[in-house]
């Protein structure tokens, strides 16, 4: 498996626009039809399919159409934190109270009325 982190955007673009057209065609799905269920028009479908994606928005509404939208489910998602996150977290947030005296009292230097 090639690693991502090799490929230019472009290439990773380009990628993305051959896969999403084999899906389309898989499904026995025209440029036109789908352009029309995305509500993206039939230029941007074209574009996308040739590698460039230029409105992350049309991107969205073309793969949430041919069924792809699962694939940005850990994008989407809040990560959960593990109970020793959320312990540090809580004591964080917790004022520290004295654990015990300084062991020394200091007198008031005020002055008696009798």
């Amino acid at each position: 498996m090639e690693d991502i982190y090799m490929l230019s955007d472009t290439q990773i673009q380009w990628r993305m626009g051959s896969r999403l057209k084999s899906a389309r065609l898989k499904q026995n799905i025209t440029q036109q039809s789908l352009a029309n269920s995305s509500q993206v028009s039939l230029s941007s479908i074209k574009k996308i399919e040739g590698g460039e994606i230029g409105s992350f928005e049309s991107f969205l509404r073309i793969i949430r159409t041919l069924g792809f939208l699962d694939s940005l489910q850990d994008l989407v998602n809040e990560r959960q934190m593990s109970p020793s996150e959320i312990y540090a977290l809580q004591n964080s947030t917790v004022k520290h109270s004295r654990k015990r005296a300084s062991g020394s009292i200091k007198a008031k230097e005020e002055e008696s009325e009798w």
